[in-house]
């Protein structure tokens, strides 16, 4: 069963230190997501539909909203991972352009070769929070330094907008924004795809090429990102029981909103709030 050793949470987004021996789902966030081993056998993702290695010389570098998932081999011990999970609006603050990170091609490839400097640099952030799990403003001083490291290596930075002028974000069709807002509401938690296909007015299979092609993920991904990011947001915020959190979620048991969370975040909602709290 794999394990969550800490999790860091703040205007960041979140850095989780996971010690990882079962498969995840195919799945996405609305982040920019970067994901360094820290120690253990070698392992492996699947970012689109190719595999890419995850070693102490190779990082994993997933776009916002670029489907995903974790593929463990049995047959190898236990892996230690850095994920980093990055608000496109705390990047901003070092670049405007950067704010593209949660927008597909910031990062030009899924894998990269790991500089010493970002080895050196992942390392003690990981130590750090596993010594001092409280001190969080240094944590957030060692990722700063961590992800401008992993921005300037992975992506073409200079080329994006120096200004906000400059800057310009894909609008996508109007029907598909209007229905990506209705499936973010709380009011419709639960709701099933072809709700929104007909909330859209287009085919089932209209939609479903539609959404795709304007928001860059099937429709039945992006509502379990979006259920996936409401849950961390409740069990990190909220002072509810997971089965209050399961209720609001619309789930019909208990039990299956802590089989979406463990398939989704590698370990369940108690303890991804337990672990959590250490920082707190």
């Amino acid at each position: 069963m794999s394990t969550a050793l800490r999790i860091a949470h703040g205007a960041f987004g979140r850095v989780a230190l996971l010690d990882m021996d079962c498969s995840l789902v195919r799945h996405a966030h609305p982040h920019c997501h970067v994901l360094l081993k820290v120690e253990g056998a070698d392992t492996q993702f699947i970012v689109g539909e190719a595999v890419y290695p995850l070693t102490n010389e190779t990082a994993v570098l997933v776009n916002g909203w670029q489907p995903h998932s974790y593929v463990h081999d049995p047959e190898k011990p236990r892996t230690v991972i850095l994920a980093l999970y990055i608000e496109p609006e705390w990047l901003m603050a070092f670049r405007p352009g950067w704010v593209a990170s949660g927008a597909p091609g910031f990062f030009g490839h899924p894998a990269g070769a790991v500089s010493p400097r970002i080895r050196g640099l992942a390392m003690n952030l990981a130590a750090d929070m596993m010594a001092r799990p409280e001190a969080r403003s240094a944590h957030e001083s060692a990722l700063s330094d961590l992800m401008i490291a992993v921005i300037e290596r992975f992506t073409p930075w200079r080329s994006f907008p120096a200004s906000i002028r400059e800057m310009n974000v894909r609008s996508g069709d109007w029907r598909i924004r209007r229905v990506a807002a209705s499936m973010r509401s709380e009011a419709r938690r639960g709701a099933a795809v072809d709700t929104f296909a007909k909330e859209a007015g287009l085919s089932r299979a209209h939609f479903f090429r539609l959404f795709e092609s304007s928001i860059g993920v099937p429709p039945k991904v992006y509502l379990n990102v979006v259920r996936m990011e409401q849950a961390v947001d409740a069990v990190l915020n909220q002072s509810a029981s997971v089965c209050e959190i399961s209720n609001q979620l619309g789930f019909a048991e208990p039990a299956h909103f802590t089989r979406f969370f463990r398939n989704h975040a590698g370990v369940s909602p108690r303890e991804f709030r337990s672990v959590s709290r250490l920082a707190s």
